[in-house]
């Protein structure tokens, strides 16, 4: 085992230094190194390099059931619980979703208010059916973007976003035209988000009402009531914007790439049976 570690490590550290801290001899360790490889050994060489792809393309966030399963629509099976101790002898630690802190939104006096239709029903049986949407803020070394995201309750597919300097009424209007380009949703669409004043606003309360959408809005006080939404942000901070983005621009296109390049068409979701929100939606409407 010490011998192993050795040769997993030898890269960062010299062999004479992990020999003085394991208490070994230089020459045991060569000789150990010298010997025939065995077949287990080798597969677990194998397993091994394809742990450390799958984690790599994940940007270091998929857990062993994830890899599990990434491997296993390519036409490998191995065990979950396989994967997870060669994780963690290769100190292979997946990044987790952020703490979910609720964020609050002013709400404007004299408003006009919706009721609760989505009633933390966030499931959904066809796509279109119930969008959910709020605004979260992403920190740079020059001040605050401010990220509005619609998203799709069937899939968990963010349909539309928008990033300003600005928290305002056109920052969720903007989001909510890339939504309606991207989808052309149906009349009847349900529409859940805070009380927010960019939310109640007259301008966005028009769009919302020019698409013949049912209107839905959180209770005061209660964050559960878009919990959905705030699981996006929540695994948005944990594997994006974990750090301080040193420039808005380098943090817009970090956030794209997120959203468009890797949420959306590659991450596997467990509650899509492993699947991208993409390439759920795909097999749902072709029927298989």
């Amino acid at each position: 085992m010490k011998y192993a570690f050795m040769a997993a490590h030898e890269k960062e550290y010299s062999v004479k230094r992990m020999c003085k801290v394991l208490g070994v001899q230089r020459s045991g360790y060569y000789a150990w190194k010298q010997r025939p490889t065995s077949s287990r050994e080798k597969a677990n060489a194998e397993l091994l390099d394809k742990i450390r792809e799958a984690f790599e393309i994940s940007r270091k966030t998929y857990g062993s059931l994830r890899i599990r399963h990434y491997w296993l629509r390519r036409g490998y099976d191995f065990s979950r619980y396989r994967v997870a101790r060669m994780m963690k002898k290769a100190n292979l630690v997946p990044r987790k979703a952020a703490k979910w802190h609720p964020q609050t939104t002013k709400q404007r006096p004299g408003a006009r208010i919706a009721p609760n239709l989505l009633n933390q029903e966030f499931k959904a049986s066809r796509p279109n059916e119930k969008w959910v949407g709020d605004i979260t803020y992403i920190e740079t070394a020059e001040g605050w973007l401010y990220l509005a995201c619609i998203l799709d309750l069937y899939s968990r597919q963010v349909v539309g976003w928008a990033m300003s300097d600005r928290m305002d009424a056109s920052l969720v209007q903007k989001a909510w035209e890339m939504a309606v380009i991207n989808r052309h949703p149906p009349a009847r669409l349900l529409h859940h988000t805070d009380r927010g004043c960019q939310y109640t606003s007259d301008v966005y309360l028009k769009l919302l009402e020019k698409a013949q959408c049912r209107i839905s809005m959180s209770r005061t006080g209660n964050c559960y009531d878009n919990a959905a939404m705030e699981s996006f942000f929540a695994t948005l901070k944990g594997e994006c914007a974990y750090r301080v983005f040193t420039t808005k621009a380098e943090a817009r296109l970090a956030i794209f790439e997120f959203i468009e390049v890797w949420y959306n068409r590659q991450r596997l979701h467990s509650s899509l049976g492993y699947r991208s929100p993409v390439e759920f939606e795909q097999i749902s409407l072709s029927g298989h």
